[in-house]
């Protein structure tokens, strides 16, 4: 098939279906994915951040999959839009597509080549035989390779150009931190790769976690860079003790049966015993690189001193990039003058962190507001953000007029001091381990943090995608490093409009976006060290929620009380005046919702008194009262508690109380966060048999949790579902509910609502005399409480076995 044909049939199906036209950045997407292109070279042509790219492409394929009702991802949009184009049977409107594709084919041709000059890397040279020698050791059945060797001689460089130019499906990239302290963990970085790469969720144990991206390489052709690997090894080349999870996930990666290709940089040399990898040292370029180097950037320069430089600094790639800017810039691209200066140094093979500080000593004798940048550019981590956009460059010259900002960046770029690629700018590490280093000692380490905060937090005014996400957390870990705990914790807490149409802090935005770890270890660094009531009574309302949803149910209770008491204390001392009036309802706040939480946690563990009693404690606190919200998520939780209890005249009152409320009032409707709660009527109208209000809760909260990707909703309701049509003896599609609620929730690792679903599934398998099928559900379900340490829920089961036998 033919791109642009396939192109134009969708530009008339997918209005029809989703009301949604292709915006031009889509358009190029699906062409250049349709001729195996990756996100990076898509950018690249396109004049865009891979980020971006990346961004648009996942919304592209949320209205394909929409639009042809099947599920469509970057690594199946060819082979699924080709069977569906013969399923569907289209070949009619070939005639008619085949006129657009004539017209296309030459354009097609132009766009190609135009396409392959644009990506040519001018600036890869001499690496023809290190290239090949890398394709000979995959075509033997390599998995794994480490390209060792010492600071900037262009092990990074190779690994990118190698994994951009093989036809891989995706290429994943782990840019390790360059300080060990700041090294993110394993399990996070398999988690993001899932969510962001794969579209999949991450499991909350680590093996399953680690399985489901191994089906993943399975199944896609992969090509994965770990950068800088040294900072995670100790002395023996061994992962240190704190991240020795990466052992599994290398050991993943380097299994025969996956169709993954690692390439490794690292300084030091991997010696893990139980890890198959393979080390290929990588030499300094040869001479003849460095000629056409120098040439290209129109240095003459004599075979003697070409021979003399490149023999001091062995080859070294990114000493040739900084010898060409300094001579340069400094002085005036006269390479015979700039090296009869220098050249007194002993020309043994000089380490390029002596070249660098060389460099950075000239830089400060010569442009002293370039120094001061490139010192202060050393505060950014480059690591869950790689590349920091000018607006974050330009916020460190908080003390230069705005006037003289490009001029000074243009120094450091001329010099070679600093990367760039469209407008974002990174630090070799060489360079930022010596500016850094600088900067910690100047008296400018606790400012310069302090302004790179403020240009996270103040950049990012609504989250509309994980990377937003990522950005705004980045002001977290600057205030962490000048110990300014309370800020940190601010970060958290800062609230934004989300892609839910809601105003949440950003800690609670992060867990609906699954980044459930990372954000548990942010918080616990510093809740400990927060001494403001306010900020430390949401960060334990944060955090119970954490808790409860990776299954620590009796932590996240402990976290959610720890919020109630902070919360009272406060009221209680807090004097009535007016100014206060907005802390009042704050605390007030705080202590309802951490009731309400409790009390739905309690239903997890089957505590089902308790929970009564907590409800109606939020009804009697907010009924009638700025808080009355909660009155009304505590209305419909306390029906069903009853509706289990057998009170079924006050859960009637109560569940036509809230359904009335969600019939007359329109914006409740379209609330992300009341779809949880429409789900739970919905289950209370279940165990009320009244099938019809039920299945109208359900559709309204599955509609909306398809429309916003809310996996929890969906696979709750789901199971609501399940249960209809298992009490009106509907077995068949009571299971095929149940079994897609079970695959949903393992995906997010929500433990009770997977016993849960287990159990249901087992009842209906016993339905059906499947006793099989029966006994193995009712074992994960108990397996699953038990971990959660609910022997009410186990109680429940074993009830019910009893009575069955």
């Amino acid at each position: 098939m033919d791109a642009e044909a396939v192109l134009a049939w969708l530009e008339t199906v997918i209005p029809a279906q989703t009301g949604e036209r292709l915006s031009e950045l889509q358009k190029v997407i699906l062409q250049q994915v349709w001729l195996g292109r990756k996100y990076l070279e898509i950018a690249n042509s396109y004049g865009c951040t891979e980020g971006h790219a990346k961004d648009v492409g996942s919304h592209l394929w949320k209205i394909l999959s929409k639009a042809l009702k099947e599920k469509i991802t970057k690594s199946n949009c060819r082979a699924t839009l080709e069977r569906y184009w013969k399923k569907t049977s289209v070949i009619s409107n070939l005639l008619e597509v085949s006129r657009f594709s004539e017209n296309f084919t030459i354009r097609k041709e132009q766009s190609s080549a135009e396409f392959t000059t644009k990506q040519e890397n001018v600036n890869f040279l001499g690496r023809t035989e290190a290239i090949s020698h890398l394709h000979t050791l995959v075509e033997q059945g390599v998995k794994v390779i480490v390209i060792q060797g010492e600071g900037g001689v262009g092990k990074t460089t190779l690994a990118q150009e190698y994994l951009q130019t093989q036809g891989f499906d995706l290429v994943l990239e782990l840019l390790m931190a360059k300080e060990t302290q700041n090294i993110t963990a394993a399990e996070h970085v398999i988690e993001e790769w899932l969510k962001q790469d794969f579209d999949e969720e991450p499991g909350i144990e680590f093996g399953v976690t680690l399985g489901r991206l191994k089906r993943k390489l399975h199944t896609c052709r992969v090509g994965v860079l770990i950068d800088n690997l040294e900072p995670a090894l100790d002395g023996q080349g061994l992962f240190i003790a704190a991240h020795r999870n990466y052992v599994e996930l290398l050991r993943v990666l380097a299994d025969a049966r996956v169709q993954s290709v690692t390439l490794i940089t690292s300084r030091d040399r991997l010696c893990e015993p139980e890890v198959n990898v393979e080390h290929y040292r990588l030499p300094g370029l040869d001479r003849t690189a460095w000629q056409q180097f120098f040439t290209k950037r129109g240095l003459p320069i004599d075979l003697t001193t070409l021979q003399s430089m490149h023999r001091a600094y062995g080859g070294n790639a990114k000493a040739m990039g900084i010898l060409c800017g300094s001579i340069q810039q400094d002085f005036d691209g006269d390479t015979i003058t700039y090296w009869q200066e220098h050249q007194a140094q002993p020309l043994a093979v000089v380490d390029l962190k002596n070249l660098v500080v060389s460099q950075i000593n000239r830089l400060q004798a010569l442009d002293p507001l370039a120094y001061r940048l490139l010192c202060r550019l050393g505060c950014y981590r480059y690591q869950d953000v790689s590349k920091i956009p000018k607006e974050g460059v330009f916020s460190l010259l908080w003390d230069v007029l705005p006037s003289q900002h490009q001029q000074i960046l243009t120094s450091l770029k001329n010099r070679s001091l600093v990367e760039w690629s469209k407008e974002e700018y990174w630090l070799h590490p060489a360079i930022r381990c010596e500016v850094i280093s600088h900067l910690r000692m100047s008296d400018e380490w606790e400012i310069t943090n302090r302004k790179a905060a403020e240009f996270w937090t103040g950049s990012i005014q609504k989250i509309t995608t994980f990377k937003d996400a990522l950005q705004a957390l980045e002001a977290y870990y600057h205030y962490v490093e000048i110990n300014e705990f309370e800020l940190a914790g601010q970060v958290i807490l800062k609230s934004r409009n989300n892609q839910w149409q809601q105003f949440l802090p950003l800690g609670s935005t992060l867990y609906r976006m699954g980044w459930l770890q990372p954000l548990i270890a942010a918080i616990i660094i510093v809740i400990k060290k927060v001494s403001s009531d306010k900020n430390l009574s949401e960060l334990y309302n944060i955090l119970g929620d954490l808790y409860w949803i990776i299954g620590k149910v009796q932590s996240a209770i402990e976290c959610q009380e720890k919020s109630i008491e902070l919360a009272k204390k406060t009221i209680k001392f807090l004097p009535r005046i007016q100014e206060n009036k907005h802390k009042l309802y704050y605390f007030k706040m705080l202590e309802v919702d951490a009731l309400l939480s409790i009390g739905l946690y309690k239903i997890d563990l089957w505590e089902l008194d308790a929970s009564a009693q907590l409800f109606q404690q939020v009804i009697d606190l907010a009924q009638n009262t700025d808080h009355h919200r909660w009155a009304e998520k505590a209305t419909v939780c306390l029906a069903l508690v009853n509706s289990y209890l057998g009170i079924l005249d006050e859960a009637y009152a109560l569940a036509d109380k809230a359904y009335h409320a969600i019939a007359t009032q329109q914006p409740v409707k379209s609330s992300g966060r009341f779809a949880y709660f429409m789900q739970i009527l919905g289950q209370t109208y279940v165990n009320l048999k009244n099938f019809a209000k039920a299945e109208e809760m359900f559709l309204m909260a599955l509609t909306f949790a398809e429309e916003s990707h809310y996996t929890q909703v969906k696979a709750k309701t789901l199971c609501g579902i399940a249960e209809i049509y298992r009490q009106k003896a509907k077995f068949e599609l009571a299971i095929g509910k149940n079994l897609e609620a079970i695959e949903l929730l393992k995906k997010i690792g929500a433990k009770c609502d997977l016993a849960i679903a287990y159990f249901q599934s087992g009842l209906t398998y016993s339905n059906i005399d499947n006793r099989q099928e029966s006994k193995i559900h009712f074992e994960r379900a108990i397996r699953l409480f038990t971990e959660m340490q609910a022997p009410k829920q186990i109680e429940k089961i074993f009830k019910y076995l009893k009575n069955e036998m």
